[in-house]
Order: C-alpha cells, then sequence, then structure tokens
C-alpha cells in the first residue's frame, strides 16, 4: 500500500498536500516525451509522479520514470518547484490534493522505452513548437517555463 493510500484511509477525502516530481526528457533533436495518461481524460503529460516515503524528489523523478516509460534517467537539473492554488487537484473519486511538483529535465537517458499499461497508453517525443492539444494543464505550462528559461542553453 502506497503512502497516499494509507494516508487517504485516515483523512478520507479532505485535501492534503502531496509532493512529487515531473521529468521533461529531450531526445537529440530537442524534442519532449510525452505519454498519454491512462485517466479518464487521456491526457498526454509528462512522466512523473507522487514521491513514497523516505525518497527524494530526484528519487521520485528517477522511479517515476523508470516505472512510466522504462528508461533510465540521469543528470537531472532541476527547472522549477510549482506549488499553490494553481495546483489543487479534485479526482473523479472526491479525493482532494494540493501538487508541491518539483520539475527536472534531461537529455540524458538510457534503455528502451517500455509503456506500462496501467500508467499510460502511448510514449511519444514531441516537438516544443508542436506539444498535442489534450494536454495536462499544468505539465504545458511546465514546459513553457522550460522553453523560456532553459531551452537554447543545452
Amino acid at each position: 500500500m502506497s503512502y497516499v493510500e494509507e494516508m487517504r484511509k485516515l483523512v478520507g477525502h479532505r485535501p492534503l498536500i502531496l509532493p512529487g516530481s515531473s521529468v521533461i526528457i529531450l531526445d537529440n533533436e530537442r524534442r519532449i516525451l510525452l505519454q498519454k495518461r491512462c485517466d479518464a481524460k487521456k491526457l498526454w503529460g509528462l512522466p512523473g509522479g507522487l514521491m513514497e516515503l523516505g525518497e527524494s524528489l530526484e528519487e521520485t523523478a528517477i522511479r517515476e520514470v523508470k516505472e512510466e516509460t522504462g528508461l533510465d534517467i540521469h543528470k537531472l537539473k532541476l527547472l522549477n518547484v510549482f506549488s499553490g492554488k494553481d495546483y489543487y487537484v479534485k479526482l473523479i473519486n472526491k479525493d482532494e490534493f494540493y501538487v508541491v511538483n518539483a520539475v527536472f529535465y534531461t537529455k540524458d537517458y538510457s534503455g528502451k522505452m517500455k509503456i506500462d499499461k496501467s500508467e499510460g497508453s502511448d510514449l511519444k517525443f514531441y516537438p516544443i513548437e508542436e506539444l498535442p492539444d489534450n494536454m495536462v494543464k499544468t505539465h504545458r505550462g511546465f514546459i513553457s517555463e522550460y522553453a523560456i528559461k532553459v531551452k537554447d542553453s543545452l
């Protein structure tokens, strides 16, 4: 049972503060890896997820990317930590939470991409100028900040 599942047993649907990580993974053509999620909306988003007890934000990023994409990532660089009222989520099941999301970026990865069917239905690299319309809104914002702050410095 995950930390979040344990907390939900204690607090029900009340809001929680949940730390997590997302990763902007770039290929040699500076395209960004996105995952088509299995949620009800089938939105594209960055690989990542919530922290488990004892993990650092970097370890969360590495674990989540491995689980969701099959890739091993290296040399993570921190883009920013995003939090506040814009990162409030209420799920269909009425669970509420505020995400504190550390967003990293890297072009250093290895391994073979493999879709975890419980997490997503597709993995694809997109040019930053051609992101899909049906994207997680906050992830689009992370990529926009990356484009402004970092894109040409790699």
